[in-house]
């Protein structure tokens, strides 16, 4: 399978996308783009432990459901969010409703408070010192030697819904890893 491919634009692009809109914007707009904030590092947590075992479309266009349903991920307060508050997102079909992943996105608020934990320190410790992956024998990975560690230090500290491949998803979609294919127009 190639790693790119000439969508309806004639740009190429990667070849994990479809032609949806919202994704294509998504690509060209954000995905390994530099995301440091500490409430734009939250955000991306969260999403990526709801996208498990989902496709990131699904996540993408639930995205504003979720921003909403989680105070735009601002985390002191999504880390003051009660049991009435599960039960109300229990109910909002605007994100996904599973229980285990709202009560991670909150467990992880508080933790970040309770730690005092700088996400762009913590989460930017463990990003490659060579971010661009290598154009020969491209392949796309899902896990590496640095997601695997970010996942240990993040579980270390509390973290739930962190596993490797998740933080590599995460690393891809902040920066961390320049992960467009060799003939993607965005590569360079």
């Amino acid at each position: 399978m190639s790693s790119s491919r000439v969508h309806a634009d004639g740009l190429e692009r990667c070849s994990w996308l479809n032609d949806d809109p919202i994704y294509i914007d998504y690509h060209d707009n954000e995905w390994g783009k530099r995301a440091t904030g500490q409430r734009d590092l939250f955000e991306a947590i969260a999403l990526e432990g709801f996208q498990a075992g989902l496709s990131w479309l699904t996540i993408l266009k639930r995205r504003e459901g979720f921003r909403k349903a989680f105070f735009n991920f601002e985390i002191d307060k999504v880390a003051r969010m009660t049991d009435a508050d599960v039960e109300r997102l229990m109910n909002d079909p605007g994100i996904i409703r599973n229980r285990a992943k709202i009560l991670a996105t909150i467990h992880n608020a508080k933790l970040i408070l309770e730690l005092g934990l700088d996400l762009k320190r913590e989460l930017w410790a463990f990003a490659p010192s060579q971010t661009k992956t290598s154009t020969e024998s491209f392949e796309w990975l899902s896990v590496s030697k640095d997601s695997i560690a970010l996942s240990k230090a993040l579980r270390k500290h509390g973290f739930k819904f962190v596993g490797p491949t998740t933080m590599y998803a995460l690393m891809q979609s902040t920066g961390m890893i320049h992960d467009h294919a060799p003939n993607c127009h965005w590569r360079e």
